[in-house]
Order: structure tokens, then sequence, then C-alpha cells
């Protein structure tokens, strides 16, 4: 039998609930994978061993005296560094708050453990999320587990590389430009980034802003979905949160097929307005190939997007100089090159300019309401660059075409973040040299259970999956 901590998370489910298997159990096997791993890919900055066995223990003695227990009980999850966890250190990736322990958790991190998960430990990210590469001051950078040469994906690669080895079956992110998808898809995991207001967040600078969210890496579409079903659901305290309840989708193979009848999908590797590398491009119509039988209408076809660069671009600009503008002015000098960077470019931005950009945005998602009229599913690339390596400090140039600056190469994922429309990164493939490619599958607005349907079908028929990355000798 596989270990416990490369069961996924409904499997673990299941055998906790029948008494199988013992939290405690589970906790020990991941923090095994921890200690093999950790040291060589820099995953997780902080490893709450023994606060994650206590927990354990407490599960286990409530559930042998039949109480009633959350859905996650006994589940180990993780918790990106740039997210607040009550009692655990919480750095930011910055010098700043390299000792700073908050006293209260973030919406999303008080569910999962109100539904009985676990923590096991803090994700490494780029500071303050920003950066291509997952390094910052502090720790990192954090490997590909499939090639420690090379990048895990920012700024979520921490999150990515903990679920993608076992360090724990759930990982919280966050995704703003495309910080959940891009490492899912360098990482060879799930990676769900869900409708603005989905998640609530209760504690976020602008009550309306939604162009950051938080997010879900997995190693199956069914352990997205069942992470999904704790953090969702309303809180008066975000303006923004979507009212109606959302559970589980059914993942019957009946379900499934009937949809897989009836479902209309467009495709477009690059929704015409970013270079993607060629190999990536090669891997992504070659699994369009493959699911083309499975579905009513496959079709190349995408909304206008011409206007996204600006908008993005611009609003990410202003957000970040008002969110950044004291770290900026008070500790310049402990920021990386690249935060400096980021911020800097907001300072000199007007009124008029953020609301050009915000007119821009509503007709970019106009223009996807269009699209979805006659389709249900949009398939595009979750990353139009494959794994780099790390002494490559930033994607300036896809194939020979350079980018206009370090934030370009997302494109393909920030385009999507501007509709607020729910969107999952699957593994779909791999390069000749074995790392993997994901696709990136957009779905209506509040469409998540036929996104997560939908993915689960090509999981299963298909085998868009997650592997085990091989455990290669240091010798030679």
């Amino acid at each position: 039998m596989k270990p416990l901590h490369q069961w996924s998370a409904t499997q673990l489910q299941q055998g906790l609930a029948q008494k199988e298997i013992r939290a405690t159990e589970v906790i020990d096997s991941c923090l095994q994978a921890v200690e093999q791993s950790n040291d060589k890919l820099q995953a997780l900055i902080t490893v709450c061993a023994d606060q994650a066995l206590a927990a354990a223990q407490q599960v286990d003695e409530a559930r042998s005296r039949g109480e009633s227990l959350g859905p996650l009980a006994g589940m180990p999850f993780s918790a990106k560094d740039l997210t607040p966890t009550a009692g655990v250190r919480t750095t930011m990736g910055s010098l700043i708050y390299q000792d700073w322990v908050p006293n209260e958790n973030e919406l999303c991190i008080a569910r999962l453990k109100q539904a009985g998960g676990i923590l096991l430990g803090k994700t490494n990210t780029p500071e303050f999320g920003l950066g291509a590469h997952c390094t910052n001051p502090l720790f990192g950078p954090t490997a590909n587990p499939y090639d420690p040469t090379r990048s895990s994906g920012g700024s979520s690669g921490g999150a990515a590389v903990s679920v993608a080895t076992g360090m724990g079956a759930l990982a919280q992110g966050t995704d703003m430009g495309g910080s959940v998808r891009t490492p899912a898809s360098f990482c060879g995991v799930v990676g769900l980034r869900p409708s603005a207001g989905r998640i609530p967040r209760s504690r976020k600078p602008l009550l309306w802003d939604y162009l950051d969210t938080d997010g879900i890496l997995a190693r199956t579409v069914e352990d997205a979905a069942l992470m999904l079903s704790v953090m969702a659901g309303w809180d008066a305290a975000d303006p923004i949160a979507i009212a109606a309840p959302w559970s589980l989708p059914t993942f019957d193979a009946t379900v499934v097929d009937q949809l897989m009848g009836k479902v209309r999908v467009g495709f477009s590797a690059d929704l015409g307005i970013t270079p993607v590398d060629a190999e990536v491009q090669a891997v992504f119509e070659q699994a369009i190939a493959r699911l083309t039988p499975l579905c009513q209408r496959v079709t190349p076809a995408h909304p206008d997007c011409s206007m996204a660069r600006s908008a993005f671009e611009t609003m990410r600009a202003a957000l970040l100089w008002y969110k950044q503008k004291s770290h900026y002015e008070q500790h310049f000098e402990q920021l990386t090159d690249t935060v400096r960077w980021n911020v800097a470019r907001g300072q000199d931005l007007s009124a008029t300019d953020f609301l050009a950009a915000s007119a821009q945005r509503d007709q970019l998602y106009r223009n996807f309401l269009n699209f979805f009229e006659t389709h249900d599913i949009l398939a595009i690339v979750s990353a139009c660059v494959p794994p780099f390596p790390h002494d490559q400090p930033e994607v300036l140039r896809v194939n020979d075409t350079p980018l206009h600056n370090i934030i370009d190469y997302l494109t393909i994922t920030y385009t999507i973040s501007l509709t607020g429309l729910p969107a999952l990164s699957i593994p779909c493939g791999w390069t000749a040299s074995g790392l993997p490619i994901g696709m990136q599958l957009i779905g209506p607005p509040h469409g998540e259970a036929t996104l997560l349907q939908f993915a689960y079908a090509l999981q299963e028929a298909l085998g868009f999956r997650h592997r085990w990355p091989e455990r290669k000798s240091s010798g030679r």
C-alpha cells in the first residue's frame, strides 16, 4: 500500500472517517515527506510539526469518542506565507516581517481549521508575492520537484511543491496575476482560482478589490473541489462575497458523461495577445487533439482580449502602490529590487489612468460574457513558458520575441484575473525533458461546478493528472 502522504485528500477523508487510518499516522507520514524533501526543494518556510501532531491526536481522540467531526478532520494542509495564521510566523517573504506572528487567522484559514484541517506549515513565496521565482531574502529558491535546477513558479511555488511531493494533501495559495495557476503548471498539480467573491476575504485593504484572491492547489480535481467546499461561503465583511451557497459537484461517471456529450469548448493557446513557447504550444495542441473526440464541439475561438495588458498593468500598479507605499517609503533598503520595480510603477498614476483601465476591464468582461453565450469552456495554456532555470532571473523573451517587461509573461493568466471568472490549471502533458505543462480552463460566471466536472473528465479519461516526481540519486 502506498504511504499515506501519497493518498489524495478524498482518499484520506474516507479512510479517516471509516477509522481505517488515524490522523496522527497521516501527519507523521507527511512530516516524513517534509524531512525527505524540504531541505532540497525549500517548499516550507515554517513547519508546524508539534502543533500538527497535537491537533491530530485531538482528532483521533474525538473520533474514538464518536464525536461529529468536520469534513477535513485530520487532513493536513499548508498555507502560503502571505496569509496570516494565528500563532504561526507569517513572513510575507520579507525581512520586514521575518518575526511577525499574527493573532488571528485569515478567514479562509479559519474555515479550513474549523472543518478539522490541520496546518502543517507555511509555504514559500517571493517577497509580498512579487517575483518570477519563489525565493526571498529569508528562504529559497523553491525548486521544481521534477528538475531542482528549475523554477517552481511564482508566487505560490512553495504551495505547489508541497502538494506535488506529499508534504500535505492540500495547499492554500493566492492569485493576482497567475500566482496559483503558473506554479500548478510548473509543478504538475491542479491549481484553482475561483470566481471573484467565492472565497471571501474579510481583512483585505480594499474591500471592493477582487484582483487578488485566495486559491487552491491539490493533486486531483476532486481534492480541489473538496477544499473549495470548505473555503467558500458568504461573509458580510466582504462586500463582493457570493451569497449563493456552493457545494461539492457530483463526479459520478454518468453525470460527467452527460456533460461531455453537450459541452462546447473554445480553445486558443495565446488568446491572440501573447507569444507562447514552441514546446508549450506543441503539448497544448496535442492535448486539444486528445480531448476533441470527447466533446460535442471543440473549435478555435477566444474573446477579444486586446485591452487586457493595458488594463492589468495600470490597475495592478495602482493597487500595489496603494498597498505597499508605506513599505516602499519606510523600508526601501530592505525590499528586493523586484518589489521596488513593481511598486514604483504606480506612484505617478492618476485617477483618470485608473478609471480608464477600469473601463477597459469592463469591456474585457463583456467580451467574455459574449463568448460564453456560445461556449461552455475556454481552454488556453496555463503558462506561456515551461519551468525555467533558477539562474534566469526573469522571463524577458519567449521564443525569439522580446517581452515588454518582467510581468508580461503572465499575460495568459492575468487576462483571466481581470474578468473575475473561475479558472483551473490541470496537467495536460510533458516536455521532452520531463517537465509538466498545464492547460488552463476557464468557466462562465460562477461556473465552478461545470469547470471542475469538465476537468475531472479530462483527468479520468485522458490521464491529465499529477505524477509523482522520481527520486533521483545524488550520486554520479
